[in-house]
C-alpha cells in the first residue's frame, strides 16, 4: 500500500514523493496529472520542484512551485525492502532459475580453466576469453521469436537478444536464451536442430503470416504464394508474395538488451540516475534562435548553471556569453559544416562530415543533439560514424536544419543511427525530407536500409508517415497488365524504395491492408486511404532531387582503421 500524506500536517516533500501537479494541456485547460518529485532547491527563499508528469514524454519535465502541487493526495515513496535470508544466513539471497544457470556456467568455466592438481602435464598454450554474461555481444543472428499482436503495436522497440560468443555449445546457448541483460526472465523458444533463421512458406521453418486481425491464418502450402491487390471502385491491383519478417519494427518482444559493440548510439538504461533524469540546461541560443532543451545533455557542468548557453550556428562551438560568443565570431571563418557538400537545390544543402577527419565539430553536434534525443546515448568516439548535416542558405551563410548519422560499416543494414530536425524547423517537412535523403544514399549504395532501434515517438512517426506514402505510391502507380490485375513482390517494393523487407510488411499491417480472400492474400486499398494519401502528397512540397545528388559510395572495410 502507498503511504498517503494527512492533509491537515504540514509535511516536507522530498525527492521520489508523488503527488497530483497542475498544468495545462494542449486545449489551455487546467489538469492534474500524478507526478514524481526528482529534485528539490531553494531560490530567493522560495522552494522550487523538478517533477516528471508519470506517464508523459521527459520533456515535458518542469521546475514548479509549491502553489501548484496537490499537497492533500501526497504519495510517500516505498521503502526498500531488505535482502531475505536464505538458511539463515544473513546476506545471502534465495535461489532462481537464472542465478542457478549463472552459477553452473560459471563453475563450467571454472572447471575449463582451472589447473589440475598433483603432476602437472605440458599442455599447449590456449588463450581464453573470458566474456560477461549478455554484455558483449557479437553480430550473430538474433534468437527467433513469435511476436504476439500486443508487441506487433508498440512504438518504442529494442533489438532482439543475441548470441554471446561465451558458449560453446548449443545447449548452454538454449540455457540463457531465457536470460535478457537487466537479469529478467524470458520465455523459452524450443528451437530444432538445423533450423535456420530465414523460413519459406514451403519449408518447415517457422512461418510469419501477415493477416488481417480479424481473418484466420491459414496454411501456406507453397514459396509461390502470392498476395493480389483489390482498390475499392478501381479495378487496379497488384500481387505481393511476402517473406517472413525477420528484425521488424513491430516483431520484438520489447526487451532491451545490451548495446551492440560497434557504434551503436542506443541508450543504456541500466545506468540512468537522477542527474540524467533532469534537463541540465536552461536555453540554448543558436545563431537567430533561441531553443529549449528537452532532454539532459553532458556539457560542461560549469556551463549548466548559466541562463543561456551560447553556440556558434557554423562550428557549434559552445560559449558562456555573448560577449565570448562575438569575440568567437570575429575568427570563425566557417560559414557551412566542415565536410564536402553532396547535395544541392535551390536553399536546402547537405554536407557529408567524417566523425574521424572533424571530430570536434561532430562531438558538438552530439552533444546539441542530446538535448533533443532520450532514447540515444552519447560516444565521444565518432571514428565509426559519418554526419550529413541539412542547411538552409541565405546571405550570411548555410544554418542548420537538422542531420541524421550512420555507420560507416553496419553489420544489420542500419542507414540511420540517430536523426533530428530542431525544433525551429520540425513540422515543415525537413524530417521526411531527411528520411528521404537516407534512403537515396542507400539506392546509390545499391542496399536496403532501415533506421537504429528504438525510435523516439516523433520519429517512429515521421518513418511510419514516410513508409506509408512511399508504398502507397508505388501501389497506386502500378498498370494493368493485358487485362489482368498487376503484380508486385515484397522483395520488389524494398528494391525500388531501399525499405527493407521487414519495414515494407510492418507498414502493410499498421495501414491494415492486408488481408486473406478466396485462397490469397490481397491487399486492399480503400477510397479514405487513397484520398487521405493523395492529400498528403499534395502537402509535401519539399522533395529529394536525385539528379541533384552528387555521392560516391566508398568501401569502408578496405579502409582500415577510417
Amino acid at each position: 500500500m502507498t503511504k498517503m500524506a494527512d492533509s491537515g500536517s504540514s509535511v516536507e516533500i522530498t525527492e521520489g514523493c508523488r503527488l497530483p501537479v497542475l498544468r495545462k494541456n494542449q486545449e489551455h485547460e487546467d489538469e492534474w496529472p500524478l507526478a514524481e518529485i526528482l529534485s528539490v532547491k531553494e531560490v530567493s527563499g522560495r522552494k522550487l520542484y523538478y517533477v516528471h508528469y508519470i506517464d508523459f514524454n521527459k520533456r515535458l519535465d518542469e521546475w514548479v512551485t509549491a502553489d501548484r502541487l496537490d499537497m492533500k493526495k501526497l504519495q510517500f515513496p516505498k521503502k526498500e525492502a531488505k535482502t531475505p535470508t536464505k538458511n539463515g544466513l544473513p546476506g545471502s539471497r534465495p535461489s532462481s532459475p537464472e542465478r542457478e544457470v549463472r552459477k553452473s556456467l560459471e563453475l563450467n568455466l571454472q572447471s575449463a580453466t582451472a589447473p589440475s592438481r598433483g603432476k602437472t602435464l605440458p599442455t599447449p598454450k590456449r588463450k581464453v576469453e573470458t566474456v560477461p554474461l549478455a554484455t558483449q555481444v557479437s553480430p550473430a543472428t538474433p534468437v527467433p521469436s513469435l511476436p504476439s499482436s500486443a508487441e506487433a503495436s508498440q512504438a518504442s522497440v529494442f533489438p532482439a537478444v543475441r548470441e554471446t560468443n561465451t558458449f560453446k555449445s548449443r545447449e548452454d546457448h538454449e540455457q540463457l536464451s531465457s536470460l535478457t541483460t537487466n537479469g529478467t526472465a524470458r520465455r523459452l523458444i524450443p528451437s530444432q536442430p538445423g533450423r535456420k533463421r530465414k523460413a519459406n512458406c514451403g519449408g518447415t521453418d517457422e512461418q510469419y503470416c501477415c493477416l488481417a486481425a480479424d481473418e484466420p491464418i491459414p496454411e501456406c502450402k507453397t514459396t509461390n504464394e502470392m498476395i493480389k491487390v483489390l482498390q475499392y471502385n478501381n479495378p487496379q491491383s497488384a500481387s505481393v508474395f511476402l517473406p517472413p519478417p525477420e528484425d521488424s519494427q513491430d516483431s520484438s518482444d520489447g526487451i532491451p538488451t545490451a548495446p551492440r559493440m560497434t557504434g551503436s548510439l542506443v541508450s543504456d538504461r541500466s545506468h540512468d540516475d537522477i542527474v540524467t533524469r533532469m534537463k541540465n540546461i536552461e536555453c540554448i541560443e543558436l545563431g537567430r534562435h533561441r531553443l529549449k532543451p528537452w532532454y539532459f545533455s553532458p556539457y560542461p557542468q560549469e556551463l549548466t548553471a548559466l541562463p543561456i548557453l551560447y553556440l556558434c550556428e557554423f562550428c557549434l562551438k559552445y560559449l558562456k556569453s555573448l560577449k565570448c560568443l562575438q569575440r568567437h565570431l570575429t575568427k570563425c571563418n566557417l560559414r557551412h559544416p566542415p565536410g564536402n557538400e553532396i547535395y544541392r537545390k535551390g536553399t536546402i544543402s547537405f554536407f557529408e562530415i567524417d566523425g574521424r577527419k572533424n571530430k570536434t565539430y561532430s562531438q558538438n553536434l552530439c552533444l546539441l543533439a542530446k538535448c533533443f534525443l532520450d532514447h540515444k546515448t552519447l560516444y565521444y568516439d565518432t571514428d565509426p560514424f559519418l554526419f550529413y548535416v541539412m542547411t538552409e542558405y541565405d546571405s550570411k551563410g548555410f544554418h542548420i536544419v537538422g542531420y541524421f548519422s550512420k555507420e560507416k560499416e553496419s553489420t544489420e543494414d542500419y542507414n540511420v543511427a540517430c536523426i533530428l530536425t530542431l525544433p525551429p524547423y520540425q513540422r515543415r517537412g525537413y524530417g521526411k525530407l531527411l528520411i528521404e535523403f537516407s534512403y537515396e544514399l542507400s539506392k546509390v549504395e545499391g542496399k536496403t536500409g532501415t533506421p537504429e532501434k528504438p525510435l523516439s515517438d516523433l520519429g517512429l512517426l515521421s518513418y511510419r508517415s514516410y513508409w506509408s506514402q512511399t508504398i502507397l505510391e508505388i501501389l497506386m502507380d502500378l498498370k494493368p497488365d493485358n487485362g489482368e490485375r498487376p503484380q508486385i513482390t515484397i522483395n520488389e517494393i524494398s528494391e525500388i524504395t531501399s525499405v527493407k523487407k521487414e519495414d515494407v510488411i510492418s507498414t502493410l499491417q499498421y495501414l491494415n491492408l492486408i488481408n486473406y480472400y478466396k485462397g490469397q492474400y490481397i491487399l486492399t486499398l480503400s477510397e479514405d486511404i487513397v484520398d487521405g494519401h493523395e492529400r498528403a502528397m499534395q502537402k509535401r512540397h519539399l522533395r529529394i532531387d536525385p539528379k541533384c545528388l552528387h555521392f560516391t559510395p566508398k568501401d569502408w572495410s578496405k579502409r582500415g582503421k577510417w
